[in-house]
């Protein structure tokens, strides 16, 4: 049996160091990331741009518009489609675009966590 003080070798410590350093920049970059799209606005429309919606990037829904002409009275359940259909095209983009710009910090690390 080999003698020693035992552990990873003298190299760690060194190494260790800069992994914290390192995953502590990663860090820093994934908030301000996620500030930034916190910040941001993703549009989708409905219909043939009859209903557009927009959320923010806290996924919050935070326009609709919806031309007149998409008003039916006789067909209200086209126009919550369309805007059941806008709204989710719009979080499906915030969902998008923040999986995107994480994986470009992360280097695709971290599975589904975003």
């Amino acid at each position: 049996m080999a003698k020693g003080r035992g552990g990873f070798g003298g190299g760690m410590p060194g190494n260790m160091n800069q992994l914290m350093k390192q995953a502590q920049r990663m860090q820093a970059q994934l908030e301000e990331q996620q500030a930034e799209i916190e910040t941001m606005e993703f549009e989708a429309s409905a219909g043939g741009g009859v209903v557009t919606v927009a959320v923010n990037g806290k996924k919050q829904l935070t326009r609709v518009e919806i031309d007149p002409d998409a008003v039916d009275p006789d067909d209200v359940e086209m126009l919550q489609d369309l805007i059941l259909a806008a709204a989710n095209e719009a979080l499906n983009n915030c969902e998008q675009e923040t999986k995107a710009k994480m994986s470009a910090i992360t280097g695709g690390i971290g599975g589904g966590l975003f």
